[in-house]
């Protein structure tokens, strides 16, 4: 078997080209210790953290009512009802429906809170602090103090227990797109005080450096990402398709904002050739963001692009080729 940190980037519907990419990777016999991701690709992180075998990860995802995940209540009126409940709860839909069907998931897989995504490795990085032996990491971006928090790390900053943090929970706030999904709030441990959530992409869509080595050792294995999001032009309508037309200048202005902090940052990492060498890309432009109502046929082809991605991928991936050229520019544990 080979080993590969993994880290898997945000992109909504388009995360089935996630699925597709890492199928591939675990039929050509890699594991994953440790995995991170953003938004969709924190749930599929989610599940790999769990212990999902490829057929466990495809029938899970297999079993995701697609149509279900923009979900909410009351009469649907075309245009009104998204306003309203924009102004109600700062979110078209509440995210109710992918949060129950994760944490069923993950129990199935014996997975309910952090702790028992524990991770100890004697021979991980000397650097690393007790706080980060943990399988899996989600990030959220926390818009009450303006910064990026990484589940289930960062919980002591809102004196909060690690272990006795919801998996599911985590990975809500991280899909909370703005304006399409409410927002998510926890509230502080010791004072009460209410923090709120949204998508990790937002500060932090595609972290390949999180599990980079730092003590000067030579790297284990390499860690490896998964990317589904294009490059810009910003502002497509796919972004946010649920919101009534036509939209005012300010609502089209926040989009833009909005998918630029998503994909901007990602850009400059991929101008990196050390980052680039180990991402694997994938076309997933047959999909929107959030068309969750696209038809099967649709949604197969997304997983089938990811799938011939790995693949080209593999081709032509050597790890140490890799190690010799960039050591010190991305090394991973």
């Amino acid at each position: 078997m080979e080993k590969a940190d993994l880290v898997l980037e945000g992109g909504g519907v388009k995360g089935l080209g996630l699925v597709g990419a890492v199928l591939r990777l675990m039929r050509e016999g890699y594991v994953f210790p440790r995995v991170a991701g953003s938004s969709a690709g924190a749930i599929v992180a989610a599940l790999l953290a769990a212990g999902a075998s490829a057929d466990q990860l495809a029938g899970a995802m297999g079993r995701l009512e697609y149509p279900r995940v923009p979900d909410g209540s009351g009469p649907r009126i075309p245009g009104v009802t998204a306003l309203y409940s924009m102004l109600r709860r700062s979110g078209v839909y509440e995210g109710d429906y992918i949060q129950d069907f994760l944490a069923t998931e993950l129990e199935r897989l014996g997975v309910r809170t952090f702790a028992d995504l524990r991770y100890d490795d004697e021979r991980a990085d000397s650097n690393a602090k007790p706080y980060q032996r943990y399988k899996l990491v989600v990030m959220a971006t926390d818009i009450t103090h303006g910064r990026l928090l990484r589940f289930p790390w960062d919980y002591p900053l809102l004196h909060l227990d690690r272990d006795k943090q919801s998996v599911a929970e985590a990975v809500r706030a991280s899909i909370s797109i703005p304006l399409f999904f409410e927002p998510v709030t926890i509230h502080d441990g010791d004072t009460g005080v209410p923090t709120t959530l949204v998508d990790g992409g937002i500060l932090s869509n595609f972290p390949i450096e999180i599990f980079d080595r730092t003590d000067g050792d030579d790297p284990r294995w390499p860690t490896l990402g998964v990317k589904v999001m294009p490059v810009l032009p910003v502002g497509s309508p796919e972004l946010f398709p649920g919101l009534p037309r036509p939209r005012l200048a300010p609502v089209r202005l926040l989009e833009q904002v909005i998918a630029t902090a998503i994909v901007g940052n990602d850009q400059t990492y991929l101008e990196r050739p050390c980052v680039r060498r180990r991402a694997i890309q994938v076309d997933a432009s047959a999909v929107g963001i959030v068309e969750f109502d696209a038809a099967a046929p649709k949604r197969e082809a997304v997983v089938a692009r990811g799938d011939e991605a790995a693949r080209t991928f593999l081709d032509d991936w050597d790890w140490k080729r890799f190690k010799r050229d960039c050591r010190g520019a991305g090394d991973d544990e």
